[in-house]
């Protein structure tokens, strides 16, 4: 974070003043020596975010699949290497051979047959765990007290994941909300505990980009703050998985999967 001489005026009032702002830097991902994608985000935990970046995009399906995975030869923090285990590369030589940093989890998707390409990497989950309401209200509430920079910066977004007995997993915090995801998904992927994980609560709304993180880590159940996009829960629909929103701390709005969630 960094602190910075702001004006605030309120009622008319004007005072000078500080703020801390929270920091974003580029991070390029190689994979096979090859550029593969930049990404803007908080800067910390890089190895993690790639790993979850990587299981989003379909690069790996497990920690396995990794022949080695850390910082580059000059071991610049805004730079993580990435190379695949033979077997593995055999198996996705169209996703390899994408060029121009296109990635199927950015916001950029211009360009792209993305719902084609998304149904590709997607398999319907059968997971059949079921929740609490009140349960849900208080892993949001946990969210919420375990977010550090936005208590001071309201300026980043956060994604903790939750096992089947609302215990949480892993959390992770950034100012973009899919690098927040990536980060909480990866620290699984390296851990070996991605298979525990049955709900991931975020602060953001839900966009078909975390829908798409989300299906390919096997997370039957979405929490955010906000509605989700229409393409989002149409995703989330046809994956057979459970998207809801906590707009308040007592009020849940389910898109779809109701039945996961106990509300007697």
């Amino acid at each position: 974070m960094k602190r910075h001489d702001i004006i605030h005026c309120k009622e008319g009032n004007c005072r000078d003043g500080k703020h801390e702002l929270i920091l974003e830097e580029p991070l390029l991902i190689r994979v096979e020596g090859k550029p593969y994608s930049v990404v803007m985000r908080l800067p910390g935990e890089e190895v993690p975010h790639v790993a979850g970046f990587c299981l989003g995009e379909g690069l790996v399906d497990s920690f396995n699949d990794f022949a080695t995975i850390g910082f580059c030869e000059d071991l610049d923090p805004n730079v993580v290497e990435v190379r695949l285990k033979p077997a593995r590369r055999d198996k996705i030589p169209e996703i390899l051979d994408r060029r121009g940093f296109i990635s199927q989890t950015s916001c950029g998707i211009c360009g792209k047959e993305m719902i084609q390409d998304l149904f590709q990497i997607l398999t319907p989950t059968d997971h059949e765990i079921q929740i609490d309401l009140e349960n849900i209200f208080q892993c949001t509430e946990k969210l919420e007290e375990t977010q550090v920079h936005y208590t001071k910066t309201r300026g980043s977004h956060a994604a903790m994941i939750f096992d089947a007995q609302q215990q949480a997993l892993s959390f992770a915090e950034d100012v973009g909300r899919h690098n927040a995801l990536d980060k909480a998904i990866g620290k699984l992927v390296l851990s070996g505990g991605m298979k525990n994980a049955v709900m991931v609560v975020l602060s953001s709304r839900l966009s078909y980009e975390l829908v798409q993180k989300a299906a390919r880590a096997r997370i039957p159940i979405m929490i955010s703050k906000s509605r989700p996009t229409a393409l989002a829960v149409e995703i989330g629909k046809t994956q057979h998985m459970t998207l809801a929103c906590n707009p308040k701390n007592t009020e849940l709005i389910i898109y779809s999967g109701e039945q996961r969630i106990i509300r007697n």
